[in-house]
């Protein structure tokens, strides 16, 4: 036991900061007299003793992080934060169970958006802002956000930032200190999100709206402080300004941070992922548009042009915001933009699913397999813009895809024998593998996840957390090999 200490002991720490995190939406609760602080004061008295109890106990053992304490790490944080970031909602909403409270936590923190609430019109503004604030926080990682704390503390925190950042190329970093690697991170980051609040005010939301919504649209997750939704707003000009940062938050940081420091737009055109992003994404509109314009599905075409683009980007980067209840058009257009979630984003980007540039590599990984099969003697290297893919990332993004499929399937039938309908199973797991938030069926974007069992909501919080680690980080922890000395 004791030499999983240094992992926990990095794990105090990480609660403790977790728990000062809740000191924002507590003054403004304070601020607003909305009557929920002293729900936020046994939150954070809970959630700092817990973990200066863990790191104190834990502190003889303290050692730079090994690639097994990272691993170990990441997947306790994703686990064991939602624990506590439940107890606001848990000490505002008696009547929540538990169950309701953590799947709410673990949807927030894993920028899902996947919410058991209803009434959120009536709720405290402190209790909405701290369901996005966790969007926000978890978007980039609570370990990115540590590990450049980490550092002055005497834990290293390379382990910890290659688990977290969702890219299947984790060697490479923009700066050759992770701390700093981290901090450019967030500063591209912090920027979107101020941009994306001060825009949001200037189109008409009051202040509270716009900063509970850019906590939203920066982290891509889609909680909202309204039953309807971005729809409450009626106003295409939020749209349009949800769609662009939508967008934005769907790139890479790393390429933002990079244009950023270096005031030019050159690494946009230098990232392989981008054209394909915006051409599948362009295509997708065009053909959505004119198929549902042919059905009369909208009054006009302007009307379906507004709804389709809005749903294709807020579905496929996993923003999961809604306008209309999109389970009312042909089934057709509704599996499109679910499939759509599960590659559209880039790596390094809050989005969830495969990441755009998986999907790339194993389209040309496909395409090399049939010239092979024309020209056996052929030696034709996968490309990635104008690098060549080494066999070892081919081999880890065939076997990331692999299981990525495998954990649909099988998530999917064990939802089936617990009750749910095909559809409603279905796109739930799929929507919560990719962090999306709303699925189709009885868990669409006009209803939400109240109407299932606990253990059903249990399934889909596991689901979340595979997602939000790609899998592999969660599942290295679950093997009995992980467990040997």
């Amino acid at each position: 036991m004791r030499s999983y200490f240094p992992a926990l002991n990095a794990l105090g720490l990480i609660i403790m900061i977790f728990g000062l995190l809740m000191g924002f939406p507590l003054a403004v609760s304070f601020l607003l007299h909305d009557g929920a602080t002293e729900a936020y004061d046994r939150a954070i008295l809970i959630t700092v003793a817990s973990g200066l109890a863990l790191w104190a106990s834990t502190r003889g053992r303290r050692r730079d992080l090994r690639p097994r304490d990272g691993f170990l790490l990441v997947a306790l944080t994703w686990v064991v934060t939602p624990v506590f970031g439940a107890l606001p909602l848990l000490g505002y909403l008696p009547a929540l169970s538990y169950i309701d409270a953590y799947f709410e936590a673990v949807s927030g923190l894993t920028a899902t958006g996947a919410t058991v609430l209803s009434g959120l019109d009536a709720l405290p503004i402190s209790i909405n802002l701290w369901r996005t604030f966790m969007h926000w926080v978890g978007g980039m990682g609570v370990i990115v956000l540590v590990v450049a704390i980490l550092p002055l503390l005497g834990i290293g925190g390379r382990q910890l930032f290659k688990a977290e950042v969702p890219t299947p190329m984790k060697e490479s970093s923009l700066t050759p200190r992770i701390a700093e690697t981290a901090k450019g991170l967030w500063i591209s980051y912090t920027v979107l999100t101020a941009a994306c609040g001060v825009s949001l005010w200037l189109v008409g939301m009051d202040p509270w709206q716009a900063l509970i919504h850019a906590f939203t649209v920066a982290g891509l997750g889609g909680f909202s402080s309204k039953d309807a939704s971005l729809g409450y707003f009626n106003s295409v000009s939020v749209e349009m300004v949800v769609i662009g940062f939508a967008l934005l938050a769907g790139l890479n940081y790393a390429t933002h941070y990079l244009a950023l420091i270096r005031r030019s737009p050159a690494p946009y055109f230098r990232d392989p992922e981008i054209p394909f992003y915006f051409l599948v994404l362009g295509l997708s509109v065009a053909l959505l548009t004119t198929y549902l314009y042919q059905l009369n599905a909208h009054t006009d075409l302007p009307t379906t042009l507004r709804y389709v683009a809005f749903h294709v980007v807020s579905i496929s980067t996993s923003l999961g915001l809604a306008t209309y209840d999109y389970t009312l058009w042909p089934m057709f257009a509704q599996i499109w933009i679910l499939f759509l979630g599960s590659f559209i984003a880039c790596s390094g980007s809050t989005g969830g699913g495969i990441k755009m540039m998986r999907a790339i590599i194993l389209y040309k990984q496909v395409f090399r397999e049939i010239i092979r099969s024309l020209h056996p003697n052929a030696v034709r290297p996968v490309r990635l813009g104008n690098q060549p893919v080494s066999e070892s990332i081919l081999h880890a993004v065939l076997g990331f895809s692999f299981m990525y499929m495998v954990t649909i399937v099988s998530l999917t039938l064990v939802l089936s024998a617990s009750g749910l309908d095909l559809i409603t199973g279905f796109s739930a797991v799929v929507a919560c593998l990719n962090n999306t938030g709303p699925g189709l069926g009885s868990v669409g974007p006009a209803a939400n996840y109240a109407g299932l069992t606990d253990f059903q909501t249990g399934m889909l919080s596991f689901a979340m957390i595979l997602g939000r680690l790609e899998i592999f980080t969660l599942l290295v922890v679950l093997t009995p090999v992980f467990w040997r000395r």
